[in-house]
């Protein structure tokens, strides 16, 4: 039965995220603003060519909005987002939001892909790994699963897709390293994104499971003489899931992150290779609406993993406990 202050409580928890969501948004878009603006170059200069009359470039400055104060702009980019205008990419003159509308599939099924394999084989893995190591036999075995995840969590992203690159796009043959031309073209960059954070996930779950099958509610449903797949499955693996539903959210925000690396190993059409094209070309506008959707995804999914576990564990969300 709910106490009388878990309503209130609820509300409470509810309206200081949206209130921190809010907050973090207004945070990232002021900070992408002043950044782009700090990038050396001239956006009108980069747009005309070099060889450009000087008088021609001022009109293109005055054209772009970008002889007006500094202060003027960010009150204006402001308005423009009020009104959900992202703006007009400097480079194609097209609107941001068709930009990133073309691309931002391409981002989210190979991030959505990457996290389907996280969860699967982390968890997995970590189940075994916690079998193996509470059982206290197979020593070698646990100490190779914490080598190798070690090493995994450990290897940066893009040294990962090289590796992959070189090994089975320019040695093998077997599979494509540029582009999204099919099915296959997702194995590559999806292993690149997924194994370091699968591998950081069963650790994790090996962790918190050691942890749960030592308590004492465990030792008892074990004296009931329960089959070992169900005193994991029932009893152990749903006191992990607060645990995993938290890491499962960093780990969703860190692949949207790392796709930016990733799809630029791997020529991807999606939002991180925009994002470094439109800062080479100092298309401010469209800089500053890839870093806005790229961290506004970041924070819904976090915003959503704190209500999911509240719901799951309201006592932990809630520090009741």
């Amino acid at each position: 039965m709910a106490t009388p202050t878990a309503a209130p409580s609820r509300g409470r928890y509810l309206a200081r995220r949206v209130l921190r969501l809010l907050v973090s948004l207004w945070i990232v878009l002021t900070l992408s603003f002043l950044m782009v603006h700090l990038i050396p170059g001239d956006p009108a200069r980069a747009s005309l060519g070099l060889t450009a009359p000087q008088e021609l470039v001022e009109s293109r400055r005055a054209e772009l909005g970008l002889d007006r104060p500094l202060p003027v702009q960010y009150l204006t980019y402001l308005g423009d987002l009020a009104r959900g205008d992202l703006g007009v990419s400097f480079t194609s003159r097209l609107p941001v939001s068709r930009l990133i509308g073309e691309r931002i599939l391409a981002t989210l099924h190979l991030a959505g892909l990457a996290l389907v394999v996280v969860l699967i084989a982390g968890v997995a893995a970590g189940l075994l790994a916690t079998v193996v190591a509470h059982s206290g036999r197979h020593r070698g075995t646990d100490l190779a699963f914490s080598g190798g995840s070690g090493v995994l969590v450990a290897m940066p992203e893009f040294v990962t897709a090289v590796g992959l690159v070189a090994a089975f796009g320019v040695t093998l043959r077997w599979l494509p390293v540029a582009g999204l031309a099919g099915p296959d073209s997702y194995l590559l960059p999806v292993l690149a994104l997924a194994s370091g954070p699968a591998a950081a996930l069963a650790r994790i779950v090996r962790a918190e499971g050691l942890r749960v099958l030592d308590l004492e509610y465990i030792r008892t449903a074990r004296a009931k003489r329960l089959t070992r797949s169900r005193l994991y499955l029932r009893h152990a693996l749903p006191n992990c899931l607060t645990a995993t539903l938290t890491v499962a959210g960093l780990t969703l925000s860190s692949l949207v992150a790392g796709t930016v690396l990733i799809e630029n190993v791997f020529a991807w059409p999606g939002l991180g290779s925009a994002i470094v094209s439109s800062i080479t070309q100092k298309d401010y506008p469209l800089t500053q609406g890839l870093i806005l959707v790229l961290s506004g995804i970041v924070l819904l999914v976090n915003f959503a993993v704190d209500l999911l576990i509240m719901a799951v564990d309201p006592r932990s969300a809630l520090g009741e406990v």
